[in-house]
């Protein structure tokens, strides 16, 4: 029989840029060229690494308040975000087409069509040839992300089709969302990213879970991220005195679909897991678990999931007569 085929893949675990982009973009053309010279054809790097996962930040609000500084922060931050698509994205495409890899990147973005808009938390996905092949914008900001994002629709839900299988994601706590899970397995996901800024040790447990719930492999990618990875003169490190020097310890890792570790916890620094998956675990994991066909019950259970563009202006069709178009 041939060999199964496999697959080496990538995950970055940088240290922080926060409010940086230029920085991060430098370690992100390094570390995927570094990549690519271990021979990965899937590199990812964690959610919000360029423009920053502002760990410990409240920018100033408090219920009933907003603070000048605060809006100040904001202002920058705002500026540290990128636009899709943009100088920034072809510099990317650049780094994935000279590493001849897919390349999935968690940035933040600001919304280029309404400048300056509204800012989301969105994974970026580049093709072989430097092409963007698809965004992903975070459907819920968790807690205080609230304030600084906004909600991304379901036309941002994408499954790429390539040659060693299909490959997509959620961000961070998306994945704590059963819909959203089973909108992903739903679309075949067979190589599942789940960039995120949670460090704890209970996170290796949901992303065994998806593994498991999904049989398909599972790369978990984090930053690691200290204060001094701040610039100096943000107006509001004083909101994060009382957090540990420590925000972000990682845990960047993988795991195949019978929730076996393929990589263990990154832990404490910076680095890069490369890990080769035996893609033929996939379907010995649907052996006697497949969420979407045999241990699936249409008769009982549906979901529907609207993947149309939601916009807060457009034009009318007019109505009918007898239609309530307000």
């Amino acid at each position: 029989m041939p060999n199964p085929p496999r697959l080496r893949v990538a995950a970055i675990q940088p240290r922080g840029y926060p409010f940086d982009p230029a920085a991060a973009l430098d370690h992100l053309c390094a570390a995927t060229a570094d990549a690519a010279h271990q021979g990965a054809q899937l590199v990812l790097f964690p959610e919000a690494f360029i423009g920053g996962y502002p760990w410990g930040l409240a920018f100033g609000t408090s219920v009933g308040g907003r603070k000048p500084s605060g809006r100040r922060t904001f202002g920058r931050y705002h500026e540290a975000a990128i636009p899709v698509p943009g100088p920034e994205t072809e510099r990317i495409g650049r780094a994935a087409a000279a590493a001849n890899a897919y390349l999935a990147v968690g940035v933040i973005e600001r919304d280029a069509r309404r400048a300056p808009g509204t800012l989301f938390c969105t994974l970026l996905y580049f093709n072989p040839d430097g092409t963007l092949a698809g965004l992903h914008r975070k459907l819920k900001p968790t807690a205080a992300e609230r304030l600084i994002w906004g909600e991304g629709d379901g036309s941002t839900l994408p499954v790429l089709d390539t040659p060693f299988g299909k490959v997509g994601g959620l961000i961070c706590w998306e994945n704590y969302m059963p819909l959203a899970r089973m909108a992903m397995y739903g679309k075949g996901v067979e190589i599942y990213l789940a960039p995120t800024a949670d460090s704890r040790g209970r996170w290796q447990a949901t992303l065994r879970h998806i593994a498991l719930e999904g049989r398909c492999f599972v790369i978990g990618c984090n930053q690691f991220v200290t204060k001094e990875h701040y610039p100096a003169d943000i107006e509001i490190l004083d909101e994060f005195e009382d957090w540990p020097d420590v925000l972000s310890r990682g845990g960047t890792s993988i795991y195949s679909p019978l929730g076996e570790t393929v990589a263990e916890p990154l832990l404490g620094e910076e680095g890069m897991l490369v890990a080769d998956l035996d893609l033929g675990d996939i379907a010995r994991g649907k052996f006697d678990f497949d969420v979407i066909g045999h241990y699936a019950r249409p008769d009982v259970f549906q979901l529907r999931v609207n993947e149309e563009p939601m916009t807060a202006v457009g034009a009318s069709d007019g109505g009918r007569e007898g239609e309530c178009t307000g």
